[in-house]
């Protein structure tokens, strides 16, 4: 394929739409327009749906995922002859571990590899959708199950605690906790974000958490919302806080995490990758 081409659907997946794409490839619209046209001809299959924002056709989602490994190899390539080149690998990771313990893992690559990260903060149980799109090229997922053409290997364990603020159980504890717990007010990740369901299941077997939810989509926010006295929530222990009350000691959600990436044969992926499996094998549960 041809590199140009395949630069050009990459920045209207990563822009959103045409006109995006053209101010980052600094040209016209209808230039973007014409090239993608002319990698669905050469392919012979539509690879985008022209919707704001643009979506990937599943065949999309196949050129895109080897477009991304063909300038991989590219930019690996000029690396590997001295050039001056920045090699850019994109990831797509939860936003508790990006909280935590993800961060130092990336200072553990080395700087000389000259290694751009492009993170995708995405739900733990979401973030292999991101790689059969070929939007990132590895993810820290919950999914054991590999994704076609990626390998992976378990990172470890996350553990979350209920907690909540004193002042929160001094005005909703009224007695055993599966009888006030389900509806007392709950702070929640996102609307993907199931941890506190889980948690009020396992002890009403049955229902989930109350439906007077607080959604905040920050994991620093997040927390200091429950220290605040607005709801409980699942908390992991490298996030806790003083003020915050263990509602039942003991007992925690763990949500096992597993490194997928793509088969490919990529100094800068495979340095990240290591670097990822030393900092996990530290900061997380075996």
């Amino acid at each position: 394929m041809d590199l140009d081409l395949v630069r050009t659907l990459l920045a209207v997946v990563d822009a959103g739409t045409f006109d995006a794409a053209a101010a980052a490839l600094h040209v016209t619209p209808s230039a973007v327009s014409q090239r993608i046209k002319a990698l669905e001809q050469r392919t012979g299959r539509v690879l985008l749906v022209r919707a704001r924002p643009v979506r990937l056709t599943p065949s999309g989602e196949v050129i895109v995922r080897y477009g991304r490994q063909l300038l991989a190899l590219d930019q690996d390539l000029d690396a590997a002859l001295g050039e001056d080149a920045v090699v850019r690998v994109p990831i797509a990771v939860n936003a508790d571990s990006l909280a935590t313990w993800f961060l130092p893992a990336l200072q553990r690559v080395p700087s000389s590899l000259r290694i751009s990260f492009d993170l995708h903060r995405e739900d733990q149980d979401h973030t292999t959708a991101l790689l059969r799109q070929g939007v990132v090229m590895a993810a820290v997922t919950s999914s054991r199950e590999p994704v076609a053409g990626c390998s992976v290997s378990k990172l470890g364990e996350i553990r979350y605690a209920a907690m909540a603020s004193q002042s929160y159980v001094d005005r909703y504890d009224q007695g055993q906790l599966k009888s006030w717990l389900p509806d007392a007010p709950v702070v929640v990740f996102d609307r993907n974000d199931d941890l506190q369901d889980r948690f009020v299941r396992t002890l009403t077997r049955g229902r989930g958490a109350s439906e007077h939810r607080h959604y905040v989509p920050s994991s620093e926010v997040y927390v200091r919302t429950i220290v605040a006295g607005l709801g409980w929530g699942m908390v992991p222990p490298q996030q806790l806080q003083d003020g915050l009350v263990d509602l039942a000691p003991g007992r925690t959600i763990s949500v096992p995490l597993y490194w997928q990436q793509w088969k490919l044969d990529s100094p800068a992926l495979n340095a990240v990758a290591r670097a990822v499996a030393q900092e996990a094998s530290v900061a997380l549960r075996s």
